[in-house]
């Protein structure tokens, strides 16, 4: 398992140099660049950028280096830990991305862990019940949930229960101004996170719920369920200790994904509610043409995919033990 695990590491390094290659590749191609963002910028507050100015921005940026000089410019960089400067909020890319990932994390954390905690026994359930009035219930939310847009679903919440009803706020993470107390902040925070939270896990629910509902029904078909139940186990113990186990497999290769989830959460939701996480900074990036910030972005959740596909290769060991990496 150990010699398994350092050679799916070092195999990491290729594939983000691969994946660097083609973002860098892809962003070049769009039109426009940095300057001419601002330049664009400028011209709609009623300033005007000089040309030699334009110049001089362009040269500081290496924009005027052929690309592939300036793709090998920012890998130097990048192998020693120095990801370059957001061309638009003079900083670190690092410390702008870390200044997001938090609030992404606290998002997406919440409504995985709703999501696996509400979709799993229901899909279980489902099974066990399956052409019951419950099955067909749980089966019609699925088809919804599924056939749902997410933006739809964000923008409907937002006028239902923030514009018209006024329960919670449609926007940020917290208010603008909190009463003193404790409690009072307590309950704004929770106020902020309910519409997106929402958001994300019903349409997280629908998928996860039908993935363990299909696994589900195939394991409890297999002999050694009716062996099981042949031998006086009780449902319970058939169900959960022999059954579930097998059937955990086609979520634990779901599961490969959550860290990119952890880091980009859901880019529409992030804008629809204005959380100031790394789906927002993604899109505000990519229309300001801050490359090193999209780079920063795309190389960070790469890393994450690739640790998370090796993570649910793991636990098919640890779940199947006829599962075993010499």
């Amino acid at each position: 398992m150990t010699a398994y695990i350092v050679r799916r590491l070092l195999w990491i390094l290729p594939l983000l140099f691969g994946v660097s290659l083609v973002c860098f590749a892809l962003l070049k191609s769009a039109p426009g660049d940095p300057v001419s963002a601002i330049r664009a910028q400028s011209r709609s507050s009623g300033q005007i950028i000089q040309a030699s100015d334009m110049e001089a921005l362009r040269e500081q940026y290496g924009l005027n280096d052929p690309v592939y000089v300036q793709y090998f410019d920012w890998l130097s960089l990048a192998a020693r830990g120095n990801f370059g400067y957001s061309t638009r909020q003079n900083a670190p890319v690092v410390d702008v991305v870390m200044d997001r990932l938090p609030n992404t994390m606290k998002l997406a954390g919440i409504s995985l862990i709703l999501t696996l905690v509400i979709a799993l026994p229901l899909g279980i359930l489902s099974a066990v019940k399956q052409y019951s009035k419950t099955d067909y219930f749980l089966t019609f939310f699925n088809f919804v949930g599924i056939s749902i847009p997410q933006f739809w679903l964000g923008l409907m919440l937002v006028y239902i229960f923030a514009v018209n009803l006024g329960w919670f706020p449609t926007t940020g993470m917290q208010s603008a101004y909190v009463e003193p107390g404790m409690w009072n902040g307590i309950k704004d925070t929770v106020t902020h996170y309910i519409l997106p939270v929402v958001s994300i896990t019903v349409v997280g629910i629908a998928g996860y719920m039908r993935y363990q509902r299909a696994s589900m029904l195939e394991a409890i078909r297999q002999d050694y369920i009716r062996t099981a139940r042949a031998k006086g186990l009780s449902e319970r113990v058939v169900i959960f200790k022999h059954a579930w186990r097998n059937a955990l497999i086609p979520i634990i290769t779901l599961m490969g994904y959550v860290f990119v989830i952890l880091v980009e959460g859901s880019v529409v939701v992030e804008n629809i509610f204005s959380w100031p996480g790394m789906g927002q900074l993604a899109v505000i990036s990519l229309q300001q043409r801050d490359y090193p910030v999209m780079m920063g972005i795309v190389l960070l959740s790469a890393t994450l995919i690739l640790l998370g596909t090796l993570l649910s290769d793991i636990l098919y060991a640890v779940v199947d033990p006829r599962v075993r990496y010499d």
